[in-house]
């Protein structure tokens, strides 16, 4: 496995160490601004308000590193679906086509790094919880950090659960040696502990922040990643209830898709959570998120060009779709913001959607460390109530919903993506999963997407996925090996 591509200063953040890095003191772009130097020693933390606002920032700052954005969340959650390929040049990094042809092995080690960025981001929310009560504080501010700790906790346990199925479920910092070796929870209860987590965020949480806190979590991001949670359950009564409640909280769609995506109109009225990212001119330390550097187009001064778009994806827009121009970077063509694509080159398309202008690529710096990841869209919640009203039978809720997301993409022309129209719930169905693949390609949801919809087989066969085999991979086998047997692995790996 290549390891040189991964930042030398991200280390593992240890049981009751911050990681002086990632330690943050307001939760705006700035809050990335931290002094090197910023280091304490556990057995002096957990004493003042201060130290709960610096341990809840290092939360945020921690979901933005390599294992959360980079190359293990991408092979782990986008190159092994069908809008998504390895890209870069043959032989760079390819170990990677492994998640494309699902031949990955427990050996292999993005899956070590995806499965360790998730335990540290628990981690992380764990001291939180279980150090922030006994702090004298303000009693609101209090708790909502610990709501905001939850949620947090929940997406990470979102990411594991999907990903791995099974997975060791731990809500507390161990206090004894014979508690850090538990085994893998079964994940119907992992499952109620994330939608637990989310109801007591959802509670406390606030709809808004000013200017100072944006980018935190809100209330609907709590509600929005439950109501993603409940469509992998199946509870369409569940995702229909959150997502009318968030579409009352005035969140939209941004007029265009592709400025959407842009870092000016990061934290839009479209964003209902992002992963926030920073470039600060002299804290390269804190300027470490390789999200957009190892998408970038290849060639150029803006990344090393991983995970691109295919030719599957390429196909699948319909006719005068800016959703398709806006997505996919082609070689050769000239971006909305001037930059000069090269005609030639390793691939013949790149993510869009990780793209920052060549102009705002600072030489000594990540590139494109300033740009946000969009985890939830307010498109997605759309997309989420129209197939949970159509599973439950109520098909003009549905076509309502999915026709608001088509009448952006037809970007003001007229006569092109006409409305869905008909009422027959499996045609309805299927418009609705082609909407979700179409409007959140690259956005590490096709893969996953494809499975809880049970064709696994039917789009991903010719790939060689396997039924009873692919629908989770494999548990690190460091992770069983370090268990002495206590962990068990998934089948057929």
């Amino acid at each position: 496995m290549k390891t040189n591509y991964k930042k030398s200063y991200i280390q593992k953040i240890g049981l009751l160490a911050l990681g002086s890095s990632l330690l943050i003191t307001a939760c705006q772009k700035s809050f990335l601004d931290v002094p090197p130097q910023a280091k304490q020693p556990a057995v002096t933390f957990w004493k003042t308000q201060d130290d709960a606002t610096k341990a809840v920032n290092s939360i945020y700052g921690n979901i933005r590193n390599w294992a959360n954005t980079a190359f293990p969340a991408l092979a782990v959650e986008s190159i092994g679906g069908d809008d998504a390929e390895k890209g870069s040049s043959p032989n760079d990094a390819s170990y990677l086509n492994a998640f494309d042809n699902y031949t990955v092995t427990s050996t292999e080690g993005q899956l070590q790094g995806f499965w360790e960025g998730q335990y540290q981001n628990i981690n992380l929310c764990n001291q939180v919880l279980d150090n922030v009560p006994g702090i004298s504080m303000d009693a609101n501010l209090k708790a909502r950090y610990l709501a905001e700790a939850k949620f947090i906790r929940a997406y990470s346990y979102f990411r594991l659960v999907r990903a791995f199925g099974d997975v060791p479920l731990r809500l507390n910092v161990p206090k004894d040696p014979s508690e850090f070796n538990i085994p893998r929870t079964p994940k119907a209860q992992v499952w109620a502990a994330i939608e637990k987590d989310l109801d007591d965020a959802a509670a406390v949480l606030p709809q808004t922040y000013t200017a100072a806190d944006r980018g935190r979590a809100t209330k609907g991001a709590a509600m929005a990643l439950h109501a993603k949670v409940a469509m992998y359950l199946g509870k369409w009564d569940v995702v229909l209830s959150l997502t009318n409640t968030v579409m009352t909280f005035g969140y939209d769609l941004f007029p265009s898709y592709e400025a959407g995506f842009r870092l000016a109109n990061e934290n839009s009225v479209e964003s209902v959570f992002e992963i926030q990212c920073d470039l600060i001119l002299n804290n390269k330390d804190a300027s470490n998120s390789q999200y957009s550097q190892v998408q970038g187009v290849r060639g150029t001064v803006a990344g090393w060009g991983f995970n691109v778009p295919t030719a599957t994806l390429a196909a699948a827009y319909e006719a005068g779709d800016v959703r398709r121009d806006a997505t996919i970077i082609f070689r050769g063509e000239t971006t909305p913001q001037g930059d000069a694509i090269p005609a030639t080159g390793d691939n013949p398309m790149y993510n869009q959607k990780s793209y920052v202008p060549f102009s705002l690529i600072v030489t000594g710096y990540t590139e494109g460390s300033q740009q946000n990841v969009r985890v939830l869209r307010f498109a997605d919640v759309l997309l989420m109530n129209a197939e949970a009203a159509n599973e439950l039978n109520n098909p003009t809720l549905a076509k309502t919903s999915l026709n608001r997301v088509r009448a952006r993409a037809r970007g003001g022309v007229a006569g092109v993506l006409p409305d869905v129209t008909t009422s027959d719930k499996d045609a309805l169905r299927q418009a609705i999963w082609k909407e979700r693949q179409v409007e959140l390609a690259m956005e590490s949801d096709r893969y996953f997407d494809v499975i809880r919809q049970g064709r696994g087989t039917a789009v991903f066969g010719p790939k060689g996925w396997k039924a009873g085999k692919n629908e989770v991979w494999p548990i690190p086998s460091v992770e069983i090996d370090k268990s002495a047997g206590t962990l068990t692995q998934n089948p057929g790996y």
